[in-house]
Parts: C-alpha cells; sequence; structure tokens
C-alpha cells in the first residue's frame, strides 16, 4: 500500500511532489497468559509403495474435514498438524496425536503413511506441486528457483508472552540459544538424494528466502513497527505474517514464535523441543521480572551459530554468550536441563523436558538417519524406512532397532 504527500517544498511558494511517505506499520500485541503455549508440526505424504512424497494434500483434507488441528500447507505433499493454546506441552502434544490418529483411516486407503523431517531423503523438489493459494503464488512468483524449492518441514512453537515490554528483549535472549534447538531437531541430512554434509540442511535453504532466517534485533517495538512498515510500503511483503524469521513475535496471538527447528520425526521429541522452548521463554521472563537485563549477541555471533549449528548439529561448538565463549553443544544443553529443572516443575513439562535426553543418548535425527543409509549399502529409502518407524514408534530409534524392526517386516 502506498500513500501520497505534497508539501510546500520553496520560499516562493511552490508546490512539489514528494515521494509517497513511509508510515511505521501498527503491530498491535494481543495480551495472552504467560507461557502458554501451541505447537505446530508438518507432515511428509509418503506413498507406501514409492517411499517418495505424494502431491494429495487437498484430497486429505477434503476427506478428513473442517478440523482445527489438521492445516494445509505451501506444498501438496504436506499436511500440518497443530495443537489449540494449552497451559502445558502434554496437552499440546495430545492434541496433536488425537489428530495424527483421525487422519490414518483417510491417509490408510489412499496407501500414504505419515512421517517427517527437515527434508525428504530423495524426493526431487523441482517437481513437487504448490498449494493453490494466492499466497503461496506470490512467494514463489517472486523467488522463482529458490521459492519452488521450498521442500521442507519444521516444527514451530509459540510461547504466550503477557506483557509486550518483554517480548524483544526475550527474543534477543533466544537467540543465544537458537542454535542448541536447531542442533537438537537437526533432522535435514540429505538433499534430492545427496549427502549434503550438513546437519540441517533445511536451514541453509529456507534462509535464501529474503525474509526469513535470522531476525533482525531491535530495542523497541517502534522499530520494529517502522521496518514492517518499510517492508510494507517497498512491495516486500503484504503482512507482518511474511516475515518468516527463525525466531519472531506474532502480535496476532500474544506469542513469541521459534521456527528454527527441523520437523520432529517423533512425538517424544517433538515434547522435548517444545519443553525446552518453553522452558527457555519463562525463565528469561522471570530475569527480567527480578529487574535483571538479558544478554544478547551481535548479529554475526547469531549468524555464525546457525551456520556451525547447520553444518555440525550435535558435533558443534557454538558461542554461547555476548562475551563470545564457546562450548560445545551438547554440554550447553546438559547445563541447561539441569537449570530448567525447577522452571519446568512449573510449568508441568519436567518429564517432557527430560525426554531431551533421549536425543542426546541416541543422536539427533541427522545422525540416525545417516546411520541407517550406512546400514543399508547407501540405499535413501532406508532413512525413509527409519522416519516411518519413528513416527510409528513415537520416538527416537536407535540403528540397531531399525535393523531388527526391518528384519521382522
Amino acid at each position: 500500500m502506498q500513500d501520497t504527500n505534497q508539501s510546500t517544498a520553496s520560499a516562493a511558494g511552490t508546490t512539489t511532489d514528494l515521494p509517497p511517505a513511509r508510515r511505521p506499520q501498527s503491530l498491535p500485541f494481543t495480551r495472552s497468559e504467560r507461557s502458554t503455549l501451541g505447537v505446530e508440526w508438518e507432515l511428509a505424504l509418503i506413498d507406501r509403495d514409492s517411499l517418495d512424497l505424494r502431491q494429495c494434500a487437498e484430497e486429505i483434507l477434503q476427506k478428513v474435514g473442517p478440523d482445527p488441528h489438521v492445516h494445509g500447507e505451501m506444498m501438496l505433499n504436506t499436511i500440518e498438524l497443530v495443537s489449540g493454546a494449552r497451559r502445558t506441552v502434554a496437552e499440546c502434544v495430545e492434541d496433536i496425536a488425537l489428530a495424527f490418529d483421525r487422519v490414518l483411516p483417510v491417509t490408510d486407503p489412499l496407501r500414504v503413511d505419515l512421517a517427517s523431517a527437515g527434508t525428504h531423503p530423495f524426493a526431487d523438489p523441482l517437481v513437487q506441486k504448490v498449494t493453490n493459494a494466492e499466497r503461496y503464488a506470490r512467494l514463489v512468483d517472486r523467488t522463482r528457483l529458490w521459492g519452488h524449492q521450498m521442500l521442507i518441514f519444521g516444527t514451530h512453537v509459540h510461547v504466550g508472552v503477557e506483557d509486550r515490554a518483554k517480548v524483544l528483549p526475550i527474543l534477543k535472549a533466544l537467540l543465544t540459544r537458537t542454535a542448541h534447538l536447531q542442533c537438537l531437531s537437526a533432522s535435514s541430512p540429505f538433499w534430492a538424494g545427496a549427502d549434503t554434509g550438513y546437519a540441517d540442511n533445511r536451514a541453509m535453504m529456507f534462509q535464501q528466502l529474503p525474509t526469513a532466517g535470522a531476525p533482525e534485533q531491535f530495542n523497541t517495538w517502534e522499530q520494529l513497527e517502522s521496518y514492517t512498515g518499510d517492508l510494507v510500503h517497498t512491495g516486500v511483503i503484504e503482512d507482518f505474517t511474511e516475515i518468516r524469521w527463525d525466531v519472531r513475535p506474532s502480535p496476532r496471538l500474544g506469542t513469541i514464535e521459534i521456527r528454527a527447528c527441523d520437523a520432529a520425526t517423533n512425538l517424544t521429541e517433538l515434547a522435548g523441543i517444545a519443553a525446552l522452548t518453553q522452558c527457555l521463554v519463562e525463565s528469561f521472563s522471570r530475569t527480567l521480572d527480578r529487574g535483571e537485563e538479558l544478554d544478547a549477541m551481535p548479529d554475526w555471533y547469531v549468524a555464525e551459530n546457525k551456520w556451525r549449528s547447520a553444518r555440525y548439529g550435535m558435533d558443534a561448538i557454538l558461542i554461547v554468550n555476548s562475551a563470545g565463549e564457546e562450548e560445545l553443544v551438547g554440554d550447553t544443553v546438559e547445563r541447561m536441563l539441569t537449570e530448567l529443572a525447577p522452571v519446568a516443575e512449573d510449568l508441568g513439562c519436567a518429564t517432557e523436558l527430560d525426554s531431551v535426553r533421549a536425543t542426546l543418548e541416541t543422536g539427533a535425527s541427522y545422525q540416525r538417519q545417516i546411520a541407517a543409509v550406512g546400514a543399508y549399502g547407501g540405499q535413501r529409502e532406508a532413512a525413509v524406512r527409519l522416519l516411518l518407524a519413528e513416527a510409528r514408534a513415537g520416538r527416537p530409534l536407535r540403528p540397531t532397532e531399525v535393523l531388527s524392526l526391518a528384519a521382522k517386516s
């Protein structure tokens, strides 16, 4: 949207047309109950015979019917399961598990299975079909080849914030730990059948979009509104929801949304990521309540951490604070689990937070997928079978368990 402005520009009194005036975009922040949360899980539609992706989301959604917990997504090979706004992680996971079960009677006759990871291990990104919606068509038209390659799946977690003044400080503090969440959830080592050498290739693909990747760090809400107004004014976006940062405010919902994570491959790890995210936000909120400042890292530290986590996953040595101190990601996660345990007890997610240890013990999904492929002579189909097995089991599986399950099938 543009508006025009005229001004008397000279002492002689002549009138000159000025460029359209930029206006800040008002972003009213809905008051939300503190540390409530919602979880979104993107699932791939897997053909049972070929193990490739199926472009049948529209048919599935039509047969499921109106359901607040089952949504379409950008690609026709994807559906998204979403929880309601809940107080506990367990309630969110229950919403998603029930939605999963409601979809199965529809997908089963189609010989389609549900599974997920940051990317599909061998599907061709250039043959995937985009959902017929104006916002997606506009994105693909603008971004062309990169937009067509958004064959990626994510986990998004919303956490309620009761005071708008807390949002930006908490967002910046989260950027000191976002890379750790990215490492734990990394599940996209393969791209179009190739071993990328990255734990999280999804992160590298998604940041190609012009408004995706690491967020801008602002000190005031007014700066955020001015930035958004500039993007709208210059035609980069039509509204704030088209800013697809790794961590972003969600003014309409009254939340902070963490979008940096690859799609979880099972409900146990989905719950762990949600619990760790909820506890971090609540812990940072308590720090602000005590009148203390939250640490924030410079942009280049954040960018470097994002790359290190994408490249090295659980072997990454990450920058952990504004002083530039570094630590192996697993060591930081272990300390976080200990420090956040009292917060988790208060929030009712102690069990779910502790489930993060399942990832530490079995390895992140990218490690498990690589192990499965190695055990089957390099066949990428082995990674898909692992994803399907974990979705059914509801937990991460060790390579030996995958081999055992395959022997029985």
